[in-house]
């Protein structure tokens, strides 16, 4: 059976992909699921539609995070915390607290596009990438500093 993705899928193909798929898996999970739907001359038009828009909207958003990316060039955030022996954080500084941060500053960024592996636990100076589109990733300065004893 051949279907055109409406939806990327995994080990499958992406967004407008015509693959064949056994009948089953077609017929009782693709197509309930409208991850797909059947590959016809009068679908595969629809598509060809949806991907000279989805192209596009691509490039339209691909410009608008380069934009965003050369504001983000000088840019760093600062965060104080509470640090014990070998300059350990009590805590840490989370992809959550950086968008928080940058919120303040008039950036609204999604926490998620941080890519923050793990938590930063240790006082120092970190450069974050954030990935902002698929093709654009800009570099973000944060610093923890150790928190002034009372």
């Amino acid at each position: 059976m051949e279907v055109i993705l409406k939806e990327d899928v995994t080990s499958l193909g992406s967004r407008g992909d015509v693959v064949k798929v056994a009948e089953g898996y077609g017929r009782n999970y693709l197509l309930p699921r409208k991850l797909a739907i059947q590959a016809n001359a009068a679908n595969k038009k629809v598509i060809e539609q949806m991907k000279a828009a989805a192209v596009r909207r691509s490039a339209k958003e691909k410009t608008g995070a380069e934009a965003l990316a050369k504001q983000f060039e000088g840019v760093s955030v600062s965060f104080q915390r509470k640090s014990g022996e070998n300059d350990q954080l009590f805590g840490s500084v989370t992809s959550g607290d950086i968008a928080e941060a940058l919120a303040k500053k008039g950036f609204e960024l999604d926490r998620r596009k941080i890519q923050l592996h793990e938590p930063l636990k240790s006082v120092g100076e970190f450069t974050v990438p954030i990935k902002l589109h698929k093709e654009v990733t800009a570099l973000l300065k944060v610093v923890v500093e150790k928190e002034a004893a009372e």
